[in-house]
Formats: structure tokens, sequence, C-alpha cells
């Protein structure tokens, strides 16, 4: 694949965003070149495209796929794998919040459960930490409550709220 400057900008930026995120650079940047492309692509390709080992794009492809961020394409007459992403950037920020939520949130909401539960015995632990503790679990809970609620509307109701941003307050009344 042929990649124009401004392809090779928006790659390798996605690539340095990725590690700021906690995500491998090579993977942001497969995933990147998989976003821009018009076609699936297949591991020899992406290997070419980008200049990275081979072992690495199979290595990056299997936890793109673990996130549901690459899937399969399978091509007529073509017996390699060939991957491609979603391009809808709705449905990418979706399915990454999704998987933060899987590996972050849940179980540290279990965890907190666990020390609200166990601090209700626990004559060491001040009241003062417990209700920190306790505070950060709804917290948490109202996050998750909001990401559902949130999940469930329609992107053109979303995004009117989004637009109206701080004019919501508007509607709530001032405070």
């Amino acid at each position: 694949m042929k990649l124009t400057s401004v392809m090779e900008k928006y790659i390798l930026h996605w690539g340095e965003m990725g590690t700021r995120w906690g995500v491998n650079r090579t993977v942001a940047q497969i995933h990147a070149l998989l976003y821009l492309s018009s076609k699936p692509l297949n591991a020899e390709e992406i290997t070419e495209t980008l200049g990275v080992a081979r072992s690495n794009v199979s290595t990056s492809i299997k936890e793109l796929q673990s996130w549901n961020l690459v899937k399969t394409a399978p091509q007529m007459g073509d017996r390699r794998e060939h991957f491609v992403t979603m391009k809808d950037p709705w449905e990418l920020f979706y399915t990454i919040m999704e998987g933060r939520k899987q590996r972050e949130l849940d179980p540290t909401m279990s965890v907190l459960r666990e020390c609200v539960l166990e601090c209700e015995d626990d004559k060491e632990t001040s009241e003062e930490v417990k209700a920190r503790i306790k505070d950060v679990l709804e917290f948490m809970e109202t996050l998750d409550t909001w990401h559902q609620q949130i999940r469930g509307l329609p992107k053109s109701t979303l995004l009117k709220l989004i637009r109206l941003g701080a004019k919501v307050q508007n509607f709530l009344g001032k405070r």
C-alpha cells in the first residue's frame, strides 16, 4: 500500500498517541493503517507498508482482535487472512470504551464493592477512609450508569447533547 505524506503523518501520530494511552506503538499504527485503508490488508502488506517485523504485526493484530477493533475479511482466491477495522469513529469510540470498561472499571468496581463490604466489620480502618472508599465506588457506579444510558442513545441524540455542551445548564437551571 502506498502511503501519502498525510497518511504517514496520521499513522505516526496515532502510534505516538497510542503510547500515551497505554497501547503499543505498532498496535496503534496498524490500527491507523487499517482505518485509512480502502481495502482489507493482509499481514505481509501491513509489514511492508509500515516497515515492521512480521512477528510484531501478528502479535499486534491479535491484540487488536482482543479489543474487537480488527476483524478478518476473507478474500476470494486468497488463502491469507486479510484484516479490516471499523470506519465509523463513533463505533470505534464505543468499542474502545466498552473494552476499557471491561478491563479497567468493572474489576475496580468489584474490588471497591469488596472493600466496602469488608469495611462494615473493620474496626481498624478509620471512618474517614471508609467514606472515601465508598465515595469512589459511588462515583464509579454513577459513571457506569451514565455510560449505559449514553450507550443506548441514538448517535443523532448524542451529537445534539454534545453540541449543547455547557448550555445544558440552561435546561437544568443555573446554580
